[in-house]
This record gives structure tokens, sequence and C-alpha cells, in this order.
């Protein structure tokens, strides 16, 4: 069968924009437009959740303003331009994007770093400036990763003209990175400022029930499970068993794996670290920053369990989630309750230890990191819990439905 269909390429670079992403693109237009007319600075937010299309207008209208940036009769002629996202598996695809485009530049895509360091290296100030990911900008220095002011998003807006972010506060993963819509709020504020809400979700093909689950299990509850639906969803009661589903449907459709909360050791040594639920094993996906391909659109990761850091911004067809021993059931009040002591992506917290909710924001960091998870699949989501007392809880309800 032809797969063309699942290359993310092809979902962001080659798609017809719907009546509310061509109403933000005109309404972005527009506003750039008029700023470059006055000369005067601003800020467009563009908000909504996960599967709501973000990506894909941030490509188009990038594409649109480099094609004009090259008109003389625009007043977008010769302005400069980037395309800036912190998330290396999505800098693989932009600039996939930009190899198969004749208007598009390799180089006017960048990590946020880069772009800061360079700008200040060589005393330039860019025009417009387009952030995809904006949740995972840092809020704090990290010198590890070069960056050595406090706030990347503030170091941007004094380095550009106009900056066009998209942001969701519900993807925010780690303490150093951790925003929230008044923080966001209070640092763009000024004159010059915009913001839009998508609401249209193009990624989950489910029913409104299957979507009210994922919610409520984000927010610690467990509800009623999905009816029965042309949507795929089924709680599992072995791993293994899940794992052998997912590699059929891959094998039929494609674009399908196993994804996993950061509950299992895993480090970046080349060393191979495997996720265990009952008698499935599984190696955690690979570190392979030369890969021209994201993970989930390579054919050997189908061998590998893939993590909230390599399946956030992508979609899959279908999505086997294992949760982890820090998702657990808390029998006395009939919801899931967070261990953020066992989480083993502690190095998400860092930044976290002089906040007064320091523990809830461990919390919400997981949370958010399953709400990642839970809404990359398309087509059918397969839960396993390794939690017995959850997996009962959860089990039965699906059986009972």
């Amino acid at each position: 069968m032809d797969r063309s269909a699942n290359k993310a390429f092809n979902k962001l670079a080659a798609v017809k924009l719907t009546t509310e992403q061509q109403d933000l693109e005109k309404q972005i237009f527009e506003f750039c437009k008029r700023l470059l007319v006055v000369k005067e600075r601003g800020v467009f937010v563009v908000s909504g959740d996960a599967g709501t299309g973000k990506s894909v207008i941030l490509t188009s209208i990038f594409n649109a303003i480099q094609k004009m940036a090259k008109d003389k009769t625009s007043i977008f002629y010769k302005t400069s331009n980037y395309l800036l996202v912190n998330h290396p598996e999505m800098l693989k695809l932009y600039k996939n994007i930009a190899a198969g485009c004749p208007t598009l530049l390799k180089k006017n895509f960048e990590r946020p770093t880069t772009f800061i360091n360079r700008s200040y290296k060589k005393q330039q100030e860019s025009d417009i400036v387009l952030v995809d990911e904006a949740h995972l900008l840092l809020t704090k220095s990290d010198p590890y990763n070069h960056f050595k002011q406090d706030n990347q998003l503030q170091e941007i807006l004094k380095l550009s003209k106009i900056v066009v972010l998209v942001f969701d506060e519900k993807q925010v993963l780690k303490g150093k990175s951790y925003w929230n819509k008044d923080k966001l709020a209070a640092l763009v504020s000024s004159k010059n400022v915009h913001y839009y809400h998508l609401t249209e979700q193009f990624r989950v093909k489910a029913n409104n029930d299957v979507k009210d689950w994922i919610k409520a299990l984000v927010e610690k509850n467990i509800s009623a499970p999905p009816a029965p639906q042309k949507f795929d969803f089924r709680i599992m009661n072995d791993a293994q068993e899940m794992y052998e589903l997912i590699k059929r449907k891959n094998r039929i459709v494609g674009l399908s794996r196993v994804l996993a909360t950061y509950d299992f050791p895993y480090r970046l040594d080349g060393e191979d670290y495997f996720v265990s639920a009952g008698n499935f094993r599984l190696r955690w996906d690979r570190n392979q920053p030369q890969a021209v391909l994201p993970w989930a659109e390579r054919d050997d990761s189908i061998a590998e369990v893939g993590s909230v850091y390599t399946i956030q911004g992508f979609d899959l067809n279908y999505a086997g989630i294992i949760l982890g021993p820090s998702v657990r059931y808390d029998a006395v009040r009939d919801r899931i309750r967070i261990h953020p002591e066992v989480y083993q992506d502690q190095a998400a917290f860092n930044g976290l230890a002089k906040r007064t909710d320091a523990e809830k924001a461990k919390e919400r960091l997981i949370l958010n990191s399953i709400d990642v998870l839970l809404t990359r699949a398309r087509l059918g989501m397969y839960i396993y819990a390794t939690d017995t007392a959850l997996r009962t809880r959860l089990f039965q309800g699906y059986l009972n439905r």
C-alpha cells in the first residue's frame, strides 16, 4: 500500500489548510505587514491542543514569507527571517522540508540557542522569527546547552522585530522550561500582542468520548471507557500482546509504535536500555542525531520503545502506550496517583527545587508527558499499566463498557 501519507514531511509541506487555518494565516500576514510598515515590534501567539495543526500553519506561513522575501514588490522583500524549534526531531523534519522546497534554506531553521548566540555574535537583528513548540523554550540558563541568559523567549524578543510563536502549556515537560499562560502573557505584554486559539482537532480520529477520557486521565480521573467505534481503543492486560498487535498494525498501515512514560532507566552513554513490563522487554529509543528521518518514521524503530521526547510533535497511526511505575491507582479516591520519586527522568525536575509548589509542579510535568503520549495516535490506541491495581481497574471498566 502507498504509505506516503504517513510521512510527517507530506503532512506539513503538502497540506490544504482548513478554513480556520486560512483565517489564522491571513491574520498573521496582516499582523506582520502592519508592523513592518509602521516599523514596530510585536508578538503573535498561537495556542491550541496537540493535533490542532500548529506546525502545519507555521510551515505554510514561513514558506510564503520566504517566497515574498524575494519579491521586490512585497513589503517582505529582503526581510531576514527564521523558524526556530527546540526539538531535535522536529528540526530534522523542518530541514528535510527545506531540502525539498526551492523557497526554503536549511540555514533558516535553527535551535533557539544557536539563533541567540549567532545573533549576538554577529550583532544581527532578524525581522520575523517563527517559534514552533515555544513551550520547550528554556526559562532558565543552561550552560550545558550553551545558553547563558535567563529566558530564551526574552532573548528572541530582543533579537527579533516580529515573533510568531505556537504554545501549548500542556506540553511543558521540563522544569528548566516551565511555562504557563500567565508567565507567557507577562513576558510578551506590549501594545502589539495578538492571540489566536486553534480548536479544530486533526490527529485523533475518534469520537468525543475518547478525547474526554484522555482529558480526564491527565487530570488523574478515571472516567467511563469510550464506546466501541472506528477508533480502535483498547485497555490491554499484557504488554507483549500489545506489542504484537502494534507490529501487526505496522505491517498493514505503518507508523505504529510502542511508547512509554519515562519510568525506566535510560542514559545517553551509548549503551542499550530496556523497557520491561511483565513478559515484555524492548530497547528504549536510541539517540541517533545523524539520522535523516525522525524516530517514528525509521523502519528500525518498530523494535524500540519511544519516549515523550522522540514522539512529541509527531503523529502515529496506532500507539501502544505503557504507563510505568510512576502512574498508580488510588483505590480510596478511585483515581490515579502520580509518584514523582520513582520517575526515571529526574533531570526533568531540575529548576523546581526552589518553588513552593515543587511537588505539584513535578506531578504536572509527568501528567503533561502522559498527555503527549495519549494524543499521538490517529486511528487507534492501546494502553497497558504496569501497576497491577491500575491495570485491573482500567481493564475491568473496559470489559464492562
